[in-house]
């Protein structure tokens, strides 16, 4: 089994960033396994899709229509519930079959990160287990 952590810093409230990269990066030579990704945040999520760019914005745009930013009960706490409801949406992780010590996807498939409280830098974790 492989560990790491590394960050990723959003640029607006809810921000779609592609860390496939970043995770590919991580995983060791020769790996076959499984590779879980995960985020350490109750406001942030994982999800598998394309990484086109207008794709990315509208995803950002269908949170917000699903989602209203404001009426929640918990906005009496700390005015982000819908940051909240937005990320439990998408789900904290993604388990991605790993061969040959790469991610097993589909070609138009990348690791997306979804900021729904930003701008913040997170943490995501990456596991690669055999």
């Amino acid at each position: 089994m492989s560990a790491t952590r590394f960050t990723v810093e959003s640029d607006t409230h809810t921000d779609v960033i592609d860390i496939t990269d970043r995770v590919r990066d991580v995983i060791p030579e020769n790996a076959e396994g499984t590779c879980t990704v995960f985020v350490r945040h109750t406001t942030a999520g994982i999800t598998v899709n394309e990484a086109e760019p207008r794709l990315l914005g509208d995803l950002s745009d269908a949170l917000g229509d699903l989602i209203p930013d404001s009426g929640w009960d918990h906005d009496e706490l700390d005015g982000n519930a819908d940051s909240h409801v937005r990320a439990m949406f998408v789900g904290p992780s993604e388990t991605i079959p790993v061969r040959d010590g790469d991610l097993d996807m589909g070609t138009w498939q990348s690791v997306l990160f979804v900021d729904c409280d930003g701008p913040r830098e997170r943490a995501v974790d990456v596991v690669v287990t055999d």
